[in-house]
């Protein structure tokens, strides 16, 4: 995104520097090869780390921004409320590629070539793995921790500490929760996905829940794991509804509530309570099946990097230029993309806030 937008007759002489043989693995694989690539409804409000810097760079680079950019390529993400609410998804994450190709033919590539170290002497000196590359200005647009598998790495970690940058605790984020031994019950239902309601840190989604070998996924899961430090969470499995209204008659408790009748057996057996017609239930009994509607519990940790969709923390933003981009620390080296200590919510927000970072970078190379 960065290289699309620098201007040609400026910069005649640019590189990309990528691990990958291929370009773009991640935009390959992300929303389930159709690239969720923003949200109808993105605002500041969607991101933890510095807000007002996330405002303004929306301000700067809006969605209808992204989403115009986007269309005068030839790309027309469309959103998709089945999987995600509000987000915008593209035909295939193919085409995004194919449009990035495109609009930097003009930039030379450097695919299968690996990072390993930079210096600087009157101007950057970038050694690889093949060789050494030799720039004036430089920047690191590298990525997390999450997905090695796909050529993530530390390297802009590392480049950011040598030049005297902090970086803020790094974590996997956007990624499943383990369990601890009261909640292994949510490992006998694997498979099985339910609309919850779930609250963390004063914040509260609704969407999917999916049952998993190790514990809890899915897309409501995967935000609410972004605000999650440690402690309790808590999950509302019938959102939108009063229990009461479901515990008078004559029937079975796991009949009478309107959920998958293997979870209700499991949760029922978790609460140390028998499937028995709801109309026998004592006040404590129908006090215990409240639990559905605030289920606390804390999660064990989380299913790790290789698993997690990004990497919250890295580069403290007040280090950085909020206008250009440019280290406060060292002239011509440059830091955008996830690598900055600003991660978003599922759904299109992450792809949003590094492609403005990209679009205002190069708008202030231009002007240099």
């Amino acid at each position: 995104m960065l290289a699309s937008n620098l201007d040609k007759k400026k910069y005649k002489n640019i590189c990309l520097i990528d691990t990958n043989t291929k370009l773009a693995p991640k935009i390959k694989v992300s929303g389930g090869a159709k690239c969720n690539i923003t949200n109808e409804l993105v605002s500041k409000k969607n991101y933890l780390g510095d807000r007002d810097f996330v405002e303004k760079l929306l301000n700067k680079f809006s969605k209808n921004d992204l989403l115009a950019f986007l269309n005068k390529n030839q790309v027309f993400p469309k959103i998709n409320p089945k999987i995600v609410k509000g987000t915008y998804f593209c035909d295939s994450s193919q085409d995004v590629i194919d449009m990035f190709t495109k609009i930097t033919s003009h930039v030379k590539k450097y695919l299968g070539t690996t990072v390993l170290d930079v210096d600087f002497e009157k101007h950057y000196k970038i050694k690889t793995d093949t060789k050494i590359i030799e720039a004036k200005k430089l920047v690191v647009a590298s990525g997390g921790l999450s997905y090695a598998s796909l050529g993530a790495s530390s390297i802009a970690f590392d480049i950011a500490k040598k030049f005297g940058h902090t970086i803020e605790k790094l974590e996997p984020a956007l990624v499943g929760f383990t369990v601890q031994k009261e909640q292994f019950w949510f490992k006998n239902l694997a498979g099985i996905s339910m609309i919850v309601n779930s609250f963390v840190d004063e914040k509260n989604f609704e969407g999917s829940l999916l049952f998993a070998h190790k514990g809890c996924s899915g897309p409501v899961i995967l935000t609410t794991s972004l605000y999650w430090k440690k402690g309790k969470i808590a999950l509302d499995f019938l959102p939108k509804q009063k229990i009461e209204k479901f515990l008078v008659g004559n029937k079975n408790i796991s009949t009478a509530i309107p959920l998958p009748k293997r979870f209700i057996q499991e949760f029922l057996q978790s609460i140390e309570l028998e499937d028995k017609k709801v109309s026998i239930l004592s006040s404590e009994e129908k006090e215990k099946l409240k639990l559905l509607k605030y289920y606390e519990f804390s999660p064990a940790g989380n299913f790790g990097y290789t698993k997690a969709e990004v990497t919250k923390g890295g580069v403290n933003t007040d280090e950085i230029n909020h206008n250009s981009f440019e280290s406060l620390k060292q002239k011509d080296l440059y830091f955008i993309g996830e690598c900055l200590n600003i991660t978003g919510e599922l759904g299109g927000f992450n792809f949003q806030i590094v492609f403005s970072q990209a679009y205002v970078c190069a708008q202030q190379l231009n002007s240099n």
